[in-house]
């Protein structure tokens, strides 16, 4: 094994210094501790394992032979001065595919060998015109003159004839197995297999019009393989975030033909413009969760040096910010400070009643810390409903001194009282035994705001916009519910998100995503700390409207402990809308970490009960895995390690 010495060279040490002089001190040793960290599962042997072997290439070939309605695939390259021993790699990369039904475009930006002193331009027609007589499948055109990335590329689609155009990098390689699973994706057609229906980003019963693949990055000599970039199926709100499906990327004619081509106006992002236009108009978007392209890592190469092309930033924030106005949706576009990462605002457009629904049982203090964070809220339009179960006489008499107006609704004990902003509270009493799906059900009845914002009695939301922000994300159409990040009180996550289908201890059903991550921390590919789509979020702190949740039916009381927010949302995810997870929008839990084993007879036998409702009312998503993580990684951690398969 190699030192931590052996592995330091010239070029690292200048891109340590870019991240140094980027970040600043503090963030670059955040930053570097995650490079450092060793990984769960070593991705080199575990790429090893899990590529195309040669008998299973072999049979793919012999198969797609056989294939009678076979497409044909454009593969369109912008050339650019390109490097004789990357242009031929790439080349041949193509060439070396199990799926022979392809034709390799490519258009040449180099220039003139006149006016090239290096000479790279005559070798790129060389070698190109060499691999373009010899294979009638590989067409070759030399510009005039460089039209950009963008003119170049739109001059490579010019020469395509196929029914699907796959875009790829003129240094790049593929696998060897990445056109055959492309057609396979193709033929096979979209199905919603999780049982959860389609959002309005993709019509069940479509064709695909646009599929993209998972990626890794290789040396300069493109056989070490390092940082893989295992994708989610298509997800709005982390495309929002950032470019994630990049490459490979391949888009029905059709769907080229209604969006248009590249657009030179965002040269630099100008992959992400385009897969943000087609994303709009694409009737279904298929993922294939195998590493089927590589990205070559160079001293020129942005996947190297990513402070190399701010005016990227900058494109990158205009295409999500164009994308956005084409919908009709107002909101602010800012850029993180991790490159090519950005934070979405969207427009506060309407100030509904928000009902924040809080089941409580003694432990006044804390009670009392909840509710003094929700009256630091900026956002003032909103009412506290505290759903009382089974406390002491003590709790009692707080009870009395927020909300002192005692009547009868219904039969049932209420308390009414103002908080200090005006803002209703109600204490409604619930006699019966603790359940946590029937106390928010419960509280609802006495809810009058068109917004329901359930909360832990133990939260204690961090700063005074987070309801603004919360309210932001629900009042979209396509949102369901959305959820925040919290903290234990020593500022490690505890929630980020939930991943159905994983956890030891939750025994496969669902977990947290980064528990115990130190809080600074962003995680893999910052999906700690960016906007994104999860299947499910924590109850614990929640917003949902009240039409969805009506709509929902509620929570299921069957589940009085465990998995009843994960129910709720999938329903939720049911009925075709999106749970967002936003992390800017934060706070403490005072949960223990260690929330105690289930103990006696009664409570194994209730934990069993809840697990077996689960299984039994969502095997689709748990047989078939949660679209929103890669089938690659654990299904036991919830850090988006892989796999382990030996």
């Amino acid at each position: 094994m190699k030192s931590i010495f052996q592995k330091i060279t010239i070029q690292k040490v200048v891109k340590g210094l870019r991240y140094l002089k980027h970040y600043g001190w503090k963030e670059f040793v955040i930053r570097l501790q995650e490079k450092m960290e060793a990984e769960n599962v070593p991705y080199e042997p575990w790429y090893e394992k899990h590529k195309a072997a040669a008998d299973q290439l072999e049979k793919q070939k012999k198969q797609a032979e056989k294939w009678k309605d076979a497409p044909k695939i454009s593969i369109v390259v912008p050339i650019y001065r390109t490097p004789e021993t990357f242009l031929r790699g790439m080349i041949e990369s193509v060439q070396a595919q199990t799926y022979g039904n392809w034709q390799l475009c490519l258009a040449d930006g180099s220039g003139s060998a006149e006016e090239e002193t290096d000479l790279r331009s005559s070798v790129v027609q060389r070698v190109a015109a060499e691999y373009a007589s010899a294979d009638v499948r590989i067409r070759y055109q030399c510009l005039n003159k460089n039209l950009g990335i963008a003119g170049n590329t739109n001059a490579a689609i010019a020469l395509a004839d196929g029914d699907w155009i796959a875009f790829m990098d003129h240094d790049d390689l593929l696998a060897p197995d990445a056109l055959f699973e492309l057609v396979k994706m193709i033929r096979q057609g979209f199905h919603n297999e999780d049982g959860l229906a389609a959002t309005i980003y993709q019509e069940a019963g479509s064709d695909y019009e646009m599929i993209y693949t998972d990626e890794d990055k290789v040396d300069m000599d493109g056989k070490t393989h390092f940082q893989p970039h295992l994708k989610p199926d298509f997800n709005i709100d982390l495309l929002r975030s950032n470019n994630y499906i990049t490459h490979f990327l391949a888009v029905k004619r059709s769907l080229l033909e209604r969006v248009g081509g590249i657009r030179p106006d965002f040269d630099g992002a100008q992959d992400y413009d385009f897969i943000l236009r087609c994303a709009e108009q694409a009737r279904a978007i298929g993922h294939i969760p195998r590493i089927l392209y590589h990205w070559r890592c160079h001293k020129e190469s942005t996947a190297e040096n990513p402070f190399s092309k701010q005016y990227a930033v900058d494109a990158g924030k205009r295409a999500i910010g164009e994308h956005l106005k084409r919908l009709g949706v107002d909101a602010v576009v800012t850029p993180t400070k991790d490159m090519g990462f950005y934070e979405v605002e969207y427009a506060l457009t309407e100030k509904p009643l928000v009902s924040v629904i809080i089941p409580s049982k003694d432990e006044v203090e804390t009670l009392q810390k909840c509710i003094a964070a929700i009256e630091k809220s900026s956002y003032g339009n909103y009412e506290v409903i505290v759903v009382e179960n089974n406390s002491c006489e003590e709790t009692f008499d707080y009870y009395k001194n927020i909300a002192p107006e005692e009547n009868m609704v219904d039969g049932i004990r209420c308390m009414e009282g103002k908080l200090a902003g005006g803002q209703r509270i109600c204490v409604a009493v619930y006699t019966e035994g603790f359940n946590y799906s029937r106390l928010n059900n419960f509280g609802v009845k006495f809810a009058e705001g068109s917004y329901y914002l359930l909360m832990n009695n133990d939260i204690e939301m961090i700063g005074n916009d987070w309801m603004k922000r919360m309210l932001e994300n629900c009042l979209r159409k396509e949102t369901g519910v959305v959820g925040v990040k919290l903290f234990y009180p020593d500022h490690t996550i505890q929630h980020a998100g939930i991943v159905v289908g994983i956890g030891g201890n939750a025994r496969g059903i669902g977990d947290n995503m980064f528990v115990g991550l130190a809080g600074e921390r962003s995680g893999y590919m910052h999906k700690a700390s960016i906007q994104l789509d999860y299947s499910a979020v924590t109850a614990a702190c929640l917003m949902v409207k009240r039409e969805i949740y009506e709509q929902a039916g509620g929570f299921e009381e069957q589940l009085a402990v465990a998995f009843n927010d994960v129910d709720f949302c999938l329903k939720v995810r049911r009925l075709g809308k999106l749970v967002v997870y936003d992390p800017h929008v934060q706070a403490y839990h005072y949960e223990s970490k260690s929330r105690g084993a289930e103990d006696s007879a009664e409570k194994t036998a209730r934990f069993q009960r809840e697990i077996e409702y689960m299984r039994n009312h969502w095997i689709g998503i748990l047989k078939n895995g949660d679209p929103y993580y890669n089938p690659n990684f654990s299904s036991v951690y919830n850090n988006y390690s892989l796999k382990d398969n030996s």
